[in-house]
């Protein structure tokens, strides 16, 4: 799908046609452009953060935005096949949003489900993950730890090759020439909330070595989904590149198992298995559970990866014969996502401001007559 669009964007030159997704700090839309795609032939994935108007949050959504969008520039002068190209942006007085090619394949996560048993091949793992690892590389080579590796943040292009997207929990590491002997302090939080979030974010307390970011954020930062997180996050040690090659492992167990190896009845218990317990194998061992076991190891100098990067991951015999560096020449992807779009037709739109005027919005009380007169004109049979 060939998608020009302009560096500079007008909110007002989009027409949203669905809500693809929401995340943590912003929504991302399907959209077309209204002058040089009236007929929306190629849409585009388009993320809008909404600044905050509490100053608290605000600096954390909006930093965390702008991160983003200038690590997306920076892909631009390096690209790679794995990783999104930026087509433009746009800020008002409200909003940050910026545009990437739309994966019609959906994420990981979804395709996993779709299959009969819901889990892949080791030939269907093996094509995935040695993608993973080059976009990784990729990543690792500017400095970036990505910090967020799980299926949902796996998108499948057009192509039926895969791409990484939100890289708004990555950071640039600064190799510390010393050691550092420091008190962490707890990261601002945006708000109090007795529900359960997606990315757990927490600060240990404790006196040891760590990196830093390149905007000063210490690398202990408790951030991720927590049954990717790595032991030496859970203990607070900080953490460099291996915490990628961790997530790495994780995500190929729960591949080829259909679960994450660490799941717990709670938070606590999930984090208790990451730092203590062992992955366990079911049935006869091969190259892919040995692989994902040396991903798995629980001190970071002596996890696969840790000394020579990507290249000592890519020497692994579970990856023997495969061609590197034709990877989207050679390789045919396992699943090529529909041509045809349900969304381009009709004429169903979102109204992108709109949209987050009602999020800003309170809820209904349960006293109101709009409430009342929307409960009396709902018949059950439509649920």
């Amino acid at each position: 799908m060939d998608t020009q669009v302009s560096p500079e964007l007008h909110l007002n030159h989009f027409r949203a046609l669905k809500v693809l997704g929401k995340g943590a700090t912003g929504t991302v839309f399907l959209v077309h452009h209204l002058f040089s795609d009236p007929s929306a032939t190629s849409p585009f994935a388009l993320k809008v953060v909404e600044k905050s108007p509490h100053l608290d949050a605000k600096v954390d959504t909006d930093r965390r935005a702008r991160w983003e969008l200038s690590l997306l520039r920076r892909l631009n002068n390096s690209p790679s096949p794995f990783l999104p190209t930026l087509l433009g942006s746009f800020e008002t007085n409200d909003l940050i949003g910026w545009a990437i090619p739309f994966c019609p394949g959906g994420d990981l996560n979804v395709l996993r489900y779709n299959q009969s048993d819901h889990i892949f091949s080791p030939t269907v793992i093996r094509f995935y993950i040695a993608e993973i690892i080059c976009a990784l590389e990729k990543l690792h080579a500017l400095g970036i730890v990505y910090r967020d590796l799980k299926p949902e943040n796996i998108l499948i292009q057009q192509s039926g090759h895969l791409t990484l997207t939100d890289f708004d929990l990555s950071r640039t590491l600064i190799k510390s020439t010393r050691p550092l002997d420091v008190v962490y302090e707890p990261e601002p939080t945006k708000q109090k909330s007795s529900k359960k979030t997606k990315n757990a974010r927490v600060a240990p307390v404790s006196k040891r070595k760590l990196s830093l970011t390149s905007n000063g954020e210490r690398a202990n930062s408790f951030v991720g989904t927590e049954e990717y997180i790595s032991p030496e996050v859970v203990r607070g040690d900080g953490h460099e590149f291996a915490v990628d090659w961790w997530a790495l492992g994780v995500l190929a167990f729960e591949m080829l198992y259909g679960t994450t190896p660490f799941r717990g009845k709670n938070k606590k218990d999930t984090f208790r298995r990451i730092v203590m317990m062992q992955p366990e194998f079911i049935g006869r061992q091969s190259t892919l559970t040995d692989l994902i076991g040396k991903l798995l190891e629980k001190e970071p100098t002596r996890r696969l990866g840790y000394r020579r990067g990507a290249c000592e991951i890519k020497e692994h015999p579970f990856f023997h014969g495969l061609r590197w560096d034709l990877l989207t020449e050679l390789s045919r992807p396992p699943f090529l996502p529909s041509r045809e779009l349900p969304e381009l037709k009709g004429n169903k739109s979102v109204d992108i401001r709109e949209y987050f005027e009602k999020l800003r919005m309170p809820p209904l009380s349960l006293d109101s007559p709009v409430r009342e007169e929307c409960l009396n004109n709902v018949s059950l049979t439509e649920f």
